[in-house]
């Protein structure tokens, strides 16, 4: 009996330190970072995949400015920014960090989108396409009106209603408005200039990571913050700009935006990788991205660029080498297998190139664990044998009618699974479930069915998985509740997304701890019990 629970008591300890994970096993220490909304999404999905290593890796989406500004001031290990330290912005300058040293890696590609939400009676619009010049006059104020001549000329088979523009822009420091506003500055300088001097900023005004707020701007904090604005019943004829892979998961479309060959085109992944062939990289890898915004090839998409992770260089407190060993395989993860991910998430993967170049930075880490890694195995899609990029090389042709001029192709876009039929066409924006409708009376945008509210009779209730719909939002996803986020369910791998959190941890470590006691205490004072027992028989 005595050896029967021995071996009882051992199979459950052995069982609940096992529990532990791997986490002990690989010796991996936690690690945290602060920074860009704009790539959050991408990162998010990664720090879930490498939780099945033993990483546990914590991102606060905070915004560009914040992380850098949280790198310097020593309070994370990491930061994630679209722009460098060292530029002026409304004549400031965003000084380098001096008590660490640091470099740049581009993490992942993407498109900055423009999300809308536009109705032409009971139908909504999903194949909006304006040129620069218009999103520039949008942005600034000189286009209030989604029936003004301009917008008009954008969308020749498109009869846009009256209604006043609502333009959202960032209220927080933001690598997403510096992006677009440098894209505004070099390409519209005297339209964004009048703006600034509107807005009581000096001239020439330049990029900037805080865009003016004044008429008729509303600010909303962080890229979800902006995408549930613009995705509300009540915001019909509001605009705003967002990394694409926040509308796709909104199930929101996107305007096509007009390039230099005379096509409007949507950022997806093959499209953002054309454009990149022209970006210009700096020795340090941060970007130039002037030649981008004039590509002349016709599946160029003018706003896309990279986003970076700012890696330290130097075992400055709080990093540790320790740390560094964790950053660095988290690191070798995403610029590796992470890319194979990037087009489900609404991103685009790196070209070879920065690939190459992002190993030889992560190599520069603290306590790197300096993989030899075969970059022929990556299995990125962008890599060939020949060194060109395959997902730009093989990039579909525009449609004919994404031409300039001609009138516009009715697909949806974005997150938008509904077409729009060309001068608008019957709609069915209030069906039986009181949801937003679609191209027919029985069914809304998005989903397999048509979209939300196609059987609730709830109003305003999502029907589907993509729908967008009026009920209640999740604050962590940015989605309805009950809605499926791609970046929770999108990975191409098999992966365990559960993290162990310090109290668990804790939990079963004291579990644990009692278990070992009553295996050495247990036995002796049994056996004395039975032994008594047996006396008094």
């Amino acid at each position: 009996m005595k050896g029967r629970i021995f071996r009882w008591v051992a199979l459950v300890l052995a069982l609940v330190l096992l529990g532990q994970g791997t986490a002990f096993a690989q010796g991996y220490v936690p690690i945290s970072g602060a920074g860009s909304t704009w790539s959050s999404n991408a990162l998010d999905q990664w720090r879930k995949n490498v939780g099945q290593y033993g990483m546990r890796i914590s991102f606060a989406a905070t915004g560009s400015t914040d992380g850098r500004n949280q790198f310097k001031a020593g309070q994370v290990d990491f930061a994630v920014s679209e722009i460098p330290f060292g530029l002026t912005d409304a004549g400031v300058t965003d000084v380098a960090p001096t008590n660490r040293g640091f470099a740049y890696m581009p993490i992942v590609a993407g498109g900055t989108a423009f999300m809308y939400n536009l109705h032409i009676g009971n139908t909504r619009v999903t194949n909006l396409r304006l040129s620069g010049k218009t999103l520039t006059g949008i942005f600034t104020g000189a286009i209030t009106s989604w029936a003004d001549p301009q917008i008009k000329s954008d969308n020749p088979g498109l009869t846009l209603p009256a209604r006043k523009i609502i333009p959202v822009v960032r209220s927080d420091g933001s690598g997403t408005s510096a992006q677009f506003t440098t894209y505004m500055a070099r390409q519209y300088g005297s339209l964004w200039d009048a703006f600034c001097k509107r807005a009581g900023r000096a001239t020439p005004c330049g990029f900037t990571s805080n865009y003016p707020l004044v008429p008729p701007m509303i600010g909303q904090s962080g890229s979800l913050g902006v995408t549930n604005f613009v995705r509300q019943d009540q915001s019909e004829g509001a605009i705003t700009y967002v990394e694409y892979s926040y509308a796709r998961n909104a199930g929101f479309p996107i305007a096509k935006v007009l390039n230099q060959a005379g096509y409007y085109i949507e950022p997806k992944a093959p499209s953002v990788a054309v454009a990149l062939l022209s970006a210009q990289i700096k020795p340090d890898l941060t970007q130039e991205l002037g030649q981008v915004y004039t590509n002349p090839d016709p599946r160029t998409y003018p706003l896309s660029s990279y986003s970076y992770m700012i890696l330290p260089t130097t075992p400055t407190a709080p990093f540790t080498v320790e740390k560094g060993r964790t950053l660095s395989d988290f690191a070798y993860y995403f610029l590796c297998e992470g890319q194979q991910q990037a087009d489900q998430l609404g991103y685009s993967p790196l070209p070879i190139n920065l690939v190459q170049a992002g190993l030889n930075q992560v190599a520069r880490i603290p306590g790197s664990t300096k993989k030899p890694t075969d970059i022929s195995k990556c299995n990125n899609p962008t890599f060939s044998p020949d060194g060109t990029n395959t997902l730009a090389k093989n990039a579909p042709q525009p449609s004919p009618c994404d031409k300039i001029g001609v009138v516009q192709c009715t697909t949806g876009t974005g997150g938008a699974k509904s077409s729009t039929p060309n001068n608008g066409g019957p709609g069915g924006r209030s069906n039986a479930s009181g949801g937003p409708g679609g191209t027919n009376a029985a069914n809304g945008p998005g989903g397999t069915a048509g979209g939300p509210g196609n059987t609730s009779s709830t109003p305003g209730a999502p029907g589907t998985t993509n729908g967008p719909g009026g009920g209640a939002i999740d604050p962590d996803t940015g989605l309805p509740v009950g809605t499926q986020n791609l970046a929770d369910g999108g990975s191409s791998v098999p992966v365990s997304l559960a993290q162990r959190d310090d109290a668990t941890a804790a939990l079963l470590t004291a579990v644990a701890v009692a278990l070992l006691l009553g295996l050495v205490i247990g036995p002796p004072f049994l056996a004395r019990r039975l032994t008594k027992d047996g006396d008094r028989r």
